[in-house]
């Protein structure tokens, strides 16, 4: 399942293989969402990762305001519920994610020295994370490889801290048949940022982390309270761990302002 940072070696035998990924969850400053939209999607989200060597796909989601209230109470992550509006995920080749860091560290640099950066909006959660395995869906038809692409109606981000002496193979397993219904789930081991990352970007927080990535083919918010609202105390009562985020998304429209009033 998965592969080791910086390393080529296969470990699912796929010709095209995932290896990490950059998640940022980013709130805008308020007045200041459609800007922050436009920048984002016109430069930021090109210039600060797409350009790059090795990107496999990116994609930008949303939290309105009716899908934040979905949201598991009493987050670590996000401890007030009305942050954390923008979600954006990079999926980056297996065997040069070390590399891709390197250079996502240079290449923002390079923005900041060129005054192209944002400064009306917070980190809520930006992390690089380790591709450790993927949870088929009933249908088997999307490989994680492709799940940014396939453009799933719903995405769930799931953020487990584990319990001691639990591994992200056990929540993995544990996913495979609690999930109420994903496509495919892709999922993750936090890797510590460069010490020169921007100092914005806050730390990646407890080391025993898992990230479940759950692309859903249906419309979450329709079925969240008898599916997925149960979610934390299932995982609790399993004895693997605590839900330190559990929040639903939808995809942006790229080149449209869409949602960006529907934020609060």
């Amino acid at each position: 399942m998965g592969q080791d940072v910086g390393t080529g070696k296969s470990r699912r035998g796929r010709p095209v293989e995932l290896g990490g990924a950059l998640v940022t969850l980013v709130e805008p400053h308020r007045g200041h969402e459609v800007a922050y939209n436009r920048w984002y999607e016109r430069d930021h989200f090109y210039a600060g990762c797409m350009l790059g060597a090795w990107t496999l796909s990116g994609a930008r989601y949303v939290a309105t305001r009716d899908l934040k209230d979905l949201r598991a109470p009493g987050s670590t992550v996000a401890p007030d519920p009305a942050a954390g509006s923008y979600l954006s995920l990079y999926w980056i080749v297996a065997g040069k994610f070390g590399e891709w860091m390197e250079w996502g560290t240079r290449q923002v640099r390079w923005l900041v020295d060129a005054e192209r950066m944002f400064p009306h909006r917070d980190h809520v959660h930006t992390v690089m994370y380790r591709f450790h395995s993927e949870v088929p869906g009933r249908h088997d038809g999307v490989p994680v490889e492709l799940a940014l692409d396939h453009r799933s109606p719903s995405l769930v981000l799931l953020l487990v801290d584990r319990a001691p002496g639990v591994g992200s193979a056990a929540v993995a397993a544990w996913w495979g048949e609690a999930s109420p219904g994903a496509e495919v789930t892709a999922v993750f081991e936090p890797v510590p940022m460069p010490a020169d990352a921007p100092s914005d970007v806050p730390g990646q927080g407890p080391g025993d982390r898992t990230l479940l990535l759950a692309f859903v083919d249906t419309d979450v918010a329709a079925t969240w309270a008898p599916a997925w609202a149960g979610v934390p105390a299932a995982l609790a009562g399993a004895g693997l761990g605590t839900v330190a985020l559990l929040a639903p998304f939808k995809p942006t429209v790229p080149g449209t302002d869409t949602y960006a009033d529907q934020l609060w």
